[in-house]
């Protein structure tokens, strides 16, 4: 079977196209590309087949398990498929780990060490109860964070465009030392006692719910990250689609309530805003995807992200 990779505009990417047997995979393909340009390896590639002149729908992207002969429309002999460079490419564990190690790093920087010095404080430096279990409870969620990008998590595609890491560790790095520096200022003022429990204990629950929604997402997938949408279920699943959103959200809730700062309260909002936006999203999919309809389970009426508001 003969291969022409052609760019969206018709370029031929591989000169003289590729050459392979008659059963080969889109995996076979996307390795003899690379052997061919030695640049676009496997993950940066997105194949799909050509589109008619003038169509509006979206193309087949060509998924790498299975056979080409899937895609030739009966002329096993020849296919011709639209290749895109999608950039350089990482790992999501590689993702999430620069990202989560950020904030784990910069917050303790701002309790054990004295930058304020540098921010033109000169005084001594009283350290409140609520800033050291602000301290543990911060680097016990990041710490859980990364155990969990390495151990928990099933990820269903195994690349990120390089540049989400870029983008991902300005946001959390960002915030993280926003947060640090007004938590633990010299001149910040505690909450008082009760307070603080209320906040740090309905935090922990929340942390600790987190966790256990993110072992029910886990057993949804096979280990190599298959599977398939399902619909969740068990625990908080059984009430609100997206619960591992709702536990992070309330579980950063719980960390205002006991620390009582604006910084902390943006990041909150802001994490709140882009997490909603992923639930609605992933509840319409559901919902499309289990309609009831030709022995297909209806999905259940539930909350989408924050009972008792969504």
């Amino acid at each position: 079977m003969k291969v022409a990779v052609v760019s969206r505009s018709g370029r031929e990417v591989v000169k003289g196209g590729v050459q392979l047997n008659d059963s080969a995979t889109v995996a076979d393909l996307q390795e003899a590309i690379y052997q061919r340009t030695k640049k676009f390896y496997p993950s940066r590639q997105r194949l799909t087949l050509p589109l008619q002149p003038g169509s509006k729908t979206k193309p087949v992207v060509l998924d790498y398990k299975k056979s080409l002969k899937d895609f030739t429309d009966g002329n096993s002999d020849h296919l011709t498929v639209v290749f895109k460079d999608l950039g350089p490419q990482v790992s999501y564990r590689i993702l999430f780990f620069w990202e989560y190690l950020g904030p784990l790093i910069i917050y303790p920087i701002f309790y054990y060490f004295p930058v304020y010095q540098f921010f033109g404080y000169q005084g001594e430096r009283i350290i409140h109860p609520v800033q050291t279990y602000a301290m543990y409870y911060w680097c016990f969620h990041y710490f859980k964070r990364i155990m969990e990008t390495f151990f928990v998590h099933r990820f269903s595609h195994a690349t990120s465009p390089l540049s989400n890491v870029f983008r991902n560790c300005a946001y959390y790095w960002t915030f993280g030392s926003y947060i640090a520096y007004y938590v633990n200022h010299p001149l910040y003022t505690p909450v008082n006692d009760l307070q603080m429990k209320i906040g740090f204990g309905f935090g922990l629950v929340c942390q600790i719910a987190n966790f256990y929604c993110h072992i029910l997402l886990k057993n949804l997938r096979s280990p190599d990250g298959n599977g398939g949408y399902q619909i969740p279920r068990g625990f908080l699943f059984n009430i609100v689609t997206c619960a591992n959103y709702t536990t992070e959200i309330y579980q950063w809730l719980g960390f205002n309530i006991a620390t009582q700062t604006v910084a902390g309260y943006i990041f909150l909002v802001v994490a709140a805003f882009i997490m909603t936006n992923w639930a609605l999203a992933k509840h319409r999919r559901l919902r499309k995807l289990f309609d009831g309809k030709e022995g297909r389970p209806k999905y259940p009426r539930r909350w989408i992200i924050l009972p008792p508001f969504l």
